[in-house]
């Protein structure tokens, strides 16, 4: 099993005073012979459901050296997430997880908001000190 995130409880308890259900702390999903415990070294997926919604929580710190290498190994990553639950899981809508100051200097670049729309990543903005969802973007 991977290491989790460094902000990985800060978005499970934003995601549960929400009131959300921690259904999976990882979820695991079967693909293609892979079994993807939906992150990398240390960052973790969550589960979710809430009023007959289900999502999957790609968390991501954003602290390495590099954020632009950051953001490409988050983007393979969410792209192969999501294909494989695609073909495990297809209701469960996959979020990228994105701390608050990330978001508001690198995610509003043109580069960064291009690429979201081109892939078409939901993002879920969390504030890591005070374990909250500020955002919810589709």
């Amino acid at each position: 099993m991977t290491a989790r995130d460094i902000f990985h409880q800060s978005v499970k308890q934003g995601l549960t005073k929400l009131g959300w259900i921690i259904t999976a702390d990882p979820l695991v999903i079967q693909f293609g012979g892979v079994s993807l415990y939906i992150d990398l070294g240390a960052e973790q997926l969550l589960a979710a459901e809430k009023d007959g919604q289900r999502i999957a929580v790609e968390v991501k710190s954003f602290l390495g050296p590099s954020i632009l290498s950051d953001f490409h190994t988050a983007l393979g990553q969410f792209l192969n997430y999501r294909l494989a639950l695609s073909a495990n899981d297809p209701q469960r809508v996959l979020y990228l997880a994105v701390p608050v100051d990330t978001y508001e200097s690198f995610f509003t670049l043109p580069f960064t908001q291009a690429s979201v729309l081109q892939y078409k990543i939901p993002l879920l903005v969390y504030h890591p000190e005070t374990e909250e969802i500020t955002q919810w973007i589709s």
